[in-house]
C-alpha cells in the first residue's frame, strides 16, 4: 500500500509547547499513524520554545513578506516527530503562553497570526515544499481553521482536507475589516464562506470547506449536531453530517505507563496493583493530608472552569469532608474558582489540597495515588485525564457527556453497556447529582474486592492510539479515493 503524505496543522504540540489536551494528541497521533503507513509532518508556529527545540532545523522556503513580516519555514525533529515550523518572529517570538501574553490577555493580532500558520498550510499543501507533496491537509482547531479555506479559494489542484473539532467552545471570530489582512477575497465573506453572525469565522471556515470533519469522540459527534452542544455551528454540521464522525483520542501509553513511569514514588501494573499503596501515601505526604490509607481520595487535574463542572465539584467540598473523604487538586482557570477552592484547602486542613498551576510530575502522582478522579464537566468533547486514570488505576467519577460517557462504563450500566464496569457515571450534570455520585463510590470503597475489580477492568482498557490511529488512516484513505472519483 502506498504511503500517504499528511501535513497536520497546529498551535501546539507535546512535548515542545502544550497549554492541554490538544497538543497531547497532536504529539501522539503522528507516531501512532506511522506504523498505520502514513508519513506526517506537523507544522506548528515558531515559538521561542519550538525554535529551541530544533537547533539545527533547514530552512525550506524563505518569503520576504508574509501578514507584516518576514518568514521562513523550516523542517526539523524532535522527540520522534517529523516538524515543519513557521518562523515568523513578528508574529511568534514574544513571551507568554500561545494564545496570550503575561498579563494573561489574548494577543490582539491572534487572527493574523493564526490566519499566516494556515496561509503557509496551504501553500505546503499546494506543492511549495517540493521534497513533501500531501495528500492532506489535516486542520486541528480554529487556529488552523482557515486552512481548508485558503485552498478552496485559490483554486486548481489541491489535497484532500480534513478539519478535527477538539472544543467547539473556541471558535476563533474576528472583526470583518480583517478579511484584507488575512489575504481572503471579498466574495468569502458569506454564508457559504467564512462569515459567521457578522465576523470572520476561523473555525466556522474549516467546517465549510473541509473535505471530512472529525471530533474527538463520537457522542460529541452527535452532541455539536444539536443546537446547544453546536454552539452557533450546529446547524451546518447537520448539513456536513454525511463527512462528520467521531474518532476517540487516546493517550501515549508510553508517557503514561505506570510500569515505567519516572514521575510516580513506585511503579506498579494490574499483577502488581499492591506496590500501587506506596504512590497514595506519597501523594498525602506531598500536599499534607492526612496519612490514611483508608480514607477514598479523590484527584482532580482540571482547568478550572465552568465547562469543566468545577463550580459543582466546589459545592461538594462539605460532603466529600463530613463523608470521610481527602481531595487532592492540580488546576488552574477562573480566578475565582482558584480562590474558592484555595479558601476550602485552608478550612479543611488534612482532608483537601489545592496546587495552582500545573505539575507534570504531580499530574502522574496523582494518577498513580488517588483512588478515584474526578471529571464533572458540562461537557467534555473527549477528555485525557479519565484514559489516564484507567490506565493508573484510579476509578474515574464522571458526567455522562461526551468522550465520558464512550469511556467510562457504570457499575450500575455494565450489563447494558456489554463491558465490564470502569467507575461511575451521573447525570444530569448538577451538584445534586454529582453528589450522588459521590456517595456510590463511597459506598463501593470499603469492598476492596469490588474496588479491585475496577481498578484491573479499567487497567486492562485499550486506552492508546492503535485502534483510533487506524480509524485515521481508514478515514484519510477514504477521503482521498472519494476525491479521486470525483477528478
Amino acid at each position: 500500500m502506498t504511503p500517504l503524505r499528511v501535513v497536520a496543522v497546529a498551535s501546539e504540540i507535546y512535548p515542545i509547547i502544550k497549554t492541554g489536551g490538544l497538543a497531547d494528541v497532536v504529539g501522539a497521533l503522528p507516531i501512532a499513524l506511522h506504523a498505520c503507513g502514513i508519513e506526517t509532518r506537523t507544522l506548528v508556529p515558531g515559538y521561542p520554545d519550538v525554535l529551541a527545540a530544533l537547533p539545527a532545523a533547514e530552512v525550506l522556503l524563505e518569503w520576504a513578506h508574509l501578514h507584516g513580516g518576514p518568514v521562513r519555514l523550516l523542517g526539523g525533529s524532535h522527540a520522534g516527530l517529523d516538524l515543519l515550523v513557521l518562523d515568523a518572529p513578528h508574529l511568534f517570538a514574544r513571551p507568554g503562553n500561545p494564545y496570550a501574553g503575561p498579563d494573561g490577555r489574548d494577543w490582539p493580532d491572534n487572527g493574523v497570526r493564526f490566519a499566516a500558520l494556515s496561509r503557509m498550510a496551504a501553500e505546503i499543501g499546494r506543492g511549495a515544499v517540493r521534497s513533501f507533496v500531501p495528500d492532506i491537509v489535516h486542520a486541528h482547531d480554529w487556529q488552523a481553521g482557515l486552512a481548508p479555506a485558503y485552498l478552496h479559494y485559490a483554486g486548481g489542484p489541491r489535497p484532500c482536507t480534513v478539519m478535527t473539532v477538539h472544543n467547539m467552545a473556541f471558535q476563533g471570530k474576528f472583526p470583518p475589516e480583517m478579511l484584507d489582512a488575512f489575504g481572503l477575497p471579498s466574495r468569502s465573506f458569506t454564508i457559504h464562506g467564512v462569515e459567521y453572525y457578522g465576523m470572520v469565522g476561523f473555525l466556522k471556515a474549516g467546517l465549510q470547506f473541509a473535505d471530512r470533519i472529525t471530533t474527538v469522540s463520537p457522542t460529541y459527534a452527535v452532541e455539536i449536531q444539536q443546537d446547544e452542544g453546536g454552539m452557533g455551528l450546529g446547524g451546518l454540521l447537520r448539513e456536513r453530517s454525511k463527512v462528520l464522525s467521531g474518532i476517540l483520542n487516546g493517550i501515549d501509553s508510553s508517557v503514561w505507563n505506570p510500569q515505567t513511569d519516572p514521575h510516580i514514588a513506585a511503579r506498579f501494573s494490574a499483577s502488581e496493583l499492591q506496590s500501587r499503596a506506596a504512590n497514595k501515601a506519597a501523594l498525602q505526604r506531598r500536599l499534607g493530608l492526612e496519612a490514611s490509607p483508608d480514607a477514598l481520595l479523590l484527584g482532580v487535574i482540571s482547568r478550572l472552569s465552568w465547562q469543566k463542572g468545577l463550580d459543582l465539584l466546589l459545592e461538594n467540598v462539605s460532603a466529600i469532608v463530613n463523608q470521610g473523604m481527602q481531595l487532592a487538586l492540580l488546576g488552574s482557570g477562573d480566578p475565582d474558582l482558584e480562590r474558592g477552592y484555595q479558601a476550602a484547602a485552608k478550612a479543611n486542613p488534612g482532608r483537601m489540597a489545592v496546587v495552582i498551576g500545573y505539575d507534570e510530575a504531580l499530574a502522574h502522582l496523582i494518577q498513580a495515588g488517588s483512588d478515584a478522579l474526578v471529571v464533572p464537566s458540562r461537557f467534555e468533547p473527549c477528555g485525557l485525564t479519565q484514559l489516564c486514570a484507567l490506565r493508573y488505576g484510579a476509578v474515574p467519577i464522571v458526567s455522562g457527556v461526551g468522550g465520558l460517557a464512550d469511556t467510562v462504563i457504570d457499575v450500575a450500566e455494565a450489563d447494558m453497556a456489554g463491558g465490564a464496569p470502569t467507575g461511575f457515571r451521573f447525570a444530569p450534570v448538577t451538584v445534586e447529582s454529582l453528589a450522588g455520585a459521590l456517595r456510590r463510590a463511597a459506598g463501593f470503597f470499603p469492598d476492596k474486592q469490588a474496588w479491585r475489580r475496577l481498578q484491573l477492568n479499567g487497567m486492562s482498557t485499550d486506552v492508546s492510539w492503535r485502534d483510533r490511529a487506524g480509524q485515521y488512516a481508514a478515514l484519510y484513505r477514504d477521503a482521498v479515493a472519494s476525491r479521486q472519483n470525483q477528478s
